[in-house]
């Protein structure tokens, strides 16, 4: 068994995740966002959806997200307008949302490539798997 060292893998690992959680913040603050907008931003952008919705899938309750929404509309990135085939009332990205979400996913694509760049395709989804299963394993 090894001993906890600055040269262990989980070491590197939590030292990973820490500096890429900065790394995808500071594109959140530059633009007077808080920590989880961006989440809100993703889900409006493959589709709008009712704030119901968009609560189940976030995992917020309706109070923290109606003060997200209000703020997000605010800032003139969210909309309320009908969505769906059937007209509902909803939530969608408004222009400047869009382009901050791209942004937003440009500065994640830049992580990623610096994380997996050098892994061939298999090799990518072996680590996936592999991260996976132990986050797996941690929530037990």
């Amino acid at each position: 068994m090894s001993k906890p060292s600055s040269r262990s893998t989980l070491y590197r690992l939590i030292e990973a995740g820490q500096l890429a959680h900065k790394a995808l913040l500071l594109p959140l603050i530059e633009r007077g966002l808080e920590p989880g907008d961006d989440a809100i931003l993703f889900v409006l952008h493959r589709k709008g959806t009712s704030e119901t919705e968009l609560s189940d899938e976030l995992g917020l309750d309706g109070e923290a997200l109606q003060a997200r929404i209000t703020r997000l509309i605010d800032r003139d990135l969210v909309v309320r307008q009908a969505v769906g085939p059937l007209l509902t009332p909803g939530l969608a990205l408004t222009e400047r949302g869009t382009r901050i979400r791209n942004g937003l996913a440009e500065n994640w694509a830049v992580l990623e490539d610096a994380l997996l760049g050098e892994l061939k395709k298999k090799q990518r989804k072996n680590f996936g798997d592999v991260l996976k299963r132990f986050v797996d394993l941690l929530r037990l």
